[in-house]
Parts: C-alpha cells; sequence; structure tokens
C-alpha cells in the first residue's frame, strides 16, 4: 500500500497549527501579503516550466483531449451538483461550495504524468492534456464555478471581480513566466527539486494564512465531525463515479489501452496545486475560506491513493498479456 504523502502530513500540520495558534491583526495582515506575491511567483514559475512544444505536439490528438476535458470540465459538474439536495446541517453551504469548486477544477499535472507513466500510459497525451487543462482552467474554473454556484448556493458568485482577480493575479504572472521562458527554461530544470519546494511552500503558507482566518471566523464550531466524514466519503464516492464513466467512455469511443490510461488519470485528477492558489484569489475574503478548501484536501489523497493502486493493476495486467 501507498505510505502517505509527506506532502499531505505538512498541510494537516499547517491546519492543526492554525487551530491552535492562528495568525491575527498584523501577523495575519502580513501573511496576507506574501500569499498574494508567492502566487504571482508560484504561477510565473508555472508558465516558465510549460515547455510550449508540448502543447502544438500534442493538439493531433483532439479526440482524446476532448474527452478528458469533458470528464474535467462537464461530468465533474455533473456528478456533484446533486450534492446540494443533502440537507444543509449535513453539509454547511461553504462545504458544498467547496464540492462545487472542486468540480470546477483543471486536472492535476504531476500525478496525472506520473501515474500515467506508471500504469504504461500515453505520457505525451497525459503531459499536453494535463498543462493545456490547467492554462484554459485558470478562466474556465470561475466561469464554470458562476453557473454552477448560480443554482445551488444562495447569493452566487461574482464573476466579473473573479476574472478581473484572476487576470491580474494569476493569468499575468503565468504568461509573462512563458514567455520568459526561452531565458528561464535551463534554470528551471537545473534547480527542479528546489522549484518542487517552493511550490509546495506557498501551499502551505496558503493553507496556515487560511486556515487561521477560518478558525479565528469559527471554522469548527461552524463544522461538526460528521459533517468531515460525509465530506471524505463523497471525495470516495465522485472519485468512483468519475473512475467509471472514464473507462466506459474511452472504451466505447474505441481508444487504445494506452489513451484510456491517460484519460482514465488525467479525467480523474483535480489540481491541488492550482486549487488553493486560485481559491484563495476567489475567496480569500470568505469567512468560510477553511471549510471551501477541505474537499480539494481531503479529495487530493484520496485520489493519490486510489490512483496508485489503479495504477499498478494497468501495468501488472499488460505485462500478463504480454506474449511471453
Amino acid at each position: 500500500m501507498r505510505k502517505i504523502d509527506p506532502f499531505l502530513l505538512l498541510i494537516m500540520a499547517a491546519v492543526a497549527l492554525a487551530s491552535i495558534l492562528p495568525a491575527q491583526g498584523s501577523a495575519a495582515e502580513i501573511l496576507g501579503h506574501l500569499g498574494i506575491l508567492g502566487i504571482a511567483l508560484l504561477f510565473f514559475v508555472h508558465g516558465a516550466a510549460l515547455p510550449r512544444e508540448v502543447v502544438i505536439n500534442g493538439l493531433v490528438q483532439w479526440r482524446l483531449h476532448l474527452l478528458i476535458f469533458a470528464i474535467t470540465f462537464v461530468v465533474f459538474p455533473l456528478v456533484t451538483m446533486p450534492f446540494g439536495a443533502l440537507p444543509p446541517q449535513w453539509i454547511p453551504p461553504d462545504l458544498l461550495l467547496g464540492f462545487l469548486y472542486l468540480s470546477a477544477l483543471p486536472s492535476a499535472v504531476s500525478s496525472s504524468i506520473a501515474f500515467t507513466a506508471m500504469a504504461r500510459g500515453n505520457v505525451p497525451a497525459a503531459i499536453c492534456s494535463s498543462a493545456a487543462s490547467n492554462v484554459f482552467g485558470l478562466l474556465l474554473t470561475p466561469l464554470l464555478l458562476s453557473l454552477l454556484t448560480r443554482t445551488s448556493v444562495e447569493g452566487g458568485f461574482d464573476l466579473t471581480q473573479a476574472l478581473a482577480d484572476v487576470i491580474v493575479q494569476l493569468l499575468v504572472p503565468f504568461m509573462a513566466g512563458h514567455l520568459a521562458r526561452p531565458w528561464l527554461a535551463g534554470l528551471m530544470a537545473r534547480y527542479e527539486h528546489r522549484i518542487n519546494l517552493l511550490d509546495q511552500g506557498i501551499i502551505l503558507l496558503i493553507v496556515y494564512a487560511a486556515f487561521s482566518q477560518s478558525v479565528v471566523d469559527g471554522l469548527w464550531s461552524h463544522l461538526p465531525p460528521s459533517s468531515v466524514a460525509l465530506a471524505v466519503a463523497l471525495c470516495l464516492v465522485l472519485l468512483g463515479i468519475v473512475l467509471a464513466i472514464t473507462a466506459f467512455a474511452a472504451r466505447r469511443l474505441g481508444f487504445s489501452r494506452q489513451d484510456e490510461i491517460a484519460a482514465v488519470f488525467c479525467g480523474s485528477k483535480k489540481s491541488l496545486a492550482s486549487g488553493l492558489p486560485l481559491a484563495k484569489v476567489l475567496f480569500g475574503v470568505a469567512p468560510g475560506f477553511g471549510m471551501i478548501v477541505l474537499p480539494i484536501m481531503f479529495y487530493n489523497q484520496i485520489q493519490i491513493l486510489v490512483g496508485a493502486v489503479i495504477a499498478r493493476r494497468y501495468a501488472q495486467s499488460e505485462t500478463a498479456q504480454a506474449p511471453g
């Protein structure tokens, strides 16, 4: 069985620290400014790390990418919307908003590629699809969330302000980084490990600052343990349904085994690396921010544990079918 991701333990530690010793007053204000700068730096680095040729070379497999995009941005929201029928005492409004936000997020990049490779699937397609999902997701996620909250969450969602914030705080740094890639590509490759540490450090800062604010606003008094257990169960249900739909659709459409694997892993993943910074931009001042990001935090670890099992099974079945 796959070991628990050490990064997940760090996230849990950040949540625990915020629950016991939340940042308040001037400390919280400083963390807020650092978070904004960190997010801009994070997306600048993401832009610089994206090879342009990967996107161009992957365009020829448009049918596969269309399936993955449909799973990521259409099937996920459709499967998640019925959660709104649950009683508010089971799933508080902010937690429901968190699930709708989760459903609108782009695919994860690193885990999608890693599990596709582990399962011996179409790695170039996984690279192209997950990267493109994150680029388009910067604008598509707020649009989708606006549509979902219009029918499922009281008060709706301010799309105009959200798009303006995303463009200024995320898209502009991302494009600046991508334009600077010709001069930074060597540096990015040489310091890849340190860049990953920077990525994780900024996410931990966001988690601590966000949960500090939510704890001060009474997060744990409004979120009973039963709702936490329900959130985990709903993440499991959501992942199971999406995995089944993706595999079924890939086979009915006649995709090869390698393409099916790429669809399964790219379609079922949701990005924590993009999800938390984007949530900070969209919901940073919301009192229930900590509750909003719980689903993506739970779903992230569940998708890794389940994905590892599925990837091994794909690899083992291919080995068993190979001619002796």
